[in-house]
């Protein structure tokens, strides 16, 4: 009966190491390598992270859609196609208003 229980264990420690290692790539973007920050494109609750202003700091905190202080990582070299800004360009327009 003992046994059991240590085979048991060692494969449910597998499965979740299993699972926490493919949740991890999936969350993990590097901007650096195939993924960009794009502002402006964020619908209200679905941004990624912490916004410019910092008004709050979390993912999906975002209050209003397109909001030019939130973001979402983007495969590279598309945000500009999606009608987004760089963080610069975010800035920039954040300074204006």
């Amino acid at each position: 009966m003992n046994q059991r229980l240590v085979i048991s264990s060692a494969l449910a420690s597998v499965f979740a190491l299993g699972l926490v290692s493919q949740a991890s790539a999936q969350m993990t973007k590097d901007p650096g390598k195939s993924h960009e920050k794009c502002y402006g494109i964020a619908k209200a609750g679905q941004n990624d992270c912490a916004n410019l202003s910092g008004t709050h700091s979390c993912a999906g905190q975002s209050k209003a859609d397109m909001s030019t202080d939130d973001w979402k990582y983007v495969p590279a070299g598309t945000c500009k196609n999606m009608k987004g800004l760089t963080a610069d360009e975010a800035k920039a327009k954040a300074k204006k208003s």
